[in-house]
């Protein structure tokens, strides 16, 4: 290691300060709230798992700071991240690995993402976790608000559009099997069957 060059640990309270500026304020569910969610979540399953604290809080506190949401379709999480540590000279082998977790870890890229090492587990189970819950029918609605998109329709226009409580059985309701970790996903499961009620709820209220 350069002994010029910094560790994870002494780069988290800065980088945590530039992810909240640049995430304040994003909205559709993946603003500084989200990144908090997310971090917070991850330190609390690395408490149980184990994993390099400083890594993970690094890929947790920059995994979102390229949404492609947020940049005309193209994800740039991974380029941002790793100018944003290049600048604070962290060292290249904990460099690497938090931009491989940044990544890698999307649901959208599960199908092409490489394998994640357990701290790459944990944030990728801390991120879908915020997905669930009463958090997660939130982060629907405000997506789905911000899109233009209708949360549900009458049965005359279902699979004409989009809507957002297709997404829970499109993806949602899916996470649990998904999850990496068991500590993670004993929480996804007592999120998930919380959405279940609700989706129940909400049927036998539309009218």
């Amino acid at each position: 290691m350069n002994p010029e060059s910094t560790t994870a640990l002494e780069c988290v309270s800065e980088i945590r300060d530039r992810a909240r500026e640049l995430m304040t304020g994003q909205g559709a569910g993946h603003d500084w709230d989200h990144v908090q969610r997310v971090t917070v979540m991850a330190e609390r399953l690395q408490r149980e798992v184990g994993g390099d604290l400083g890594v993970i809080q690094l890929a947790a506190l920059l995994h979102d700071v390229g949404d492609a949401k947020f940049h005309d379709g193209v994800e740039r999480s991974a380029e941002i991240a790793s100018d944003m540590l290049s600048e604070l000279n962290l060292n290249a082998v904990e460099l690497q690995h938090v931009i491989h977790i940044v990544d890698n870890l999307s649901f959208r890229k599960r199908q092409q993402a490489q394998p994640l090492s357990l701290e790459g587990q944990v944030v990728q189970d801390a991120d879908r976790l915020d997905a669930l819950g009463a958090i997660g029918i939130i982060r629907t609605i405000e997506y789905g608000a911000v899109k233009g998109q209708p949360f549900h329709v009458s049965e005359d226009q279902q699979g004409a559009v989009k809507t957002g409580l297709q997404h829970f059985d499109d993806k949602l309701f899916h996470l649990v099997d998904l999850m990496n970790t068991e500590s993670a996903r004993r929480i996804a499961k007592q999120r998930e069957s919380f959405m279940r009620d609700f989706v129940q709820q909400f049927h036998r209220e539309w009218i």
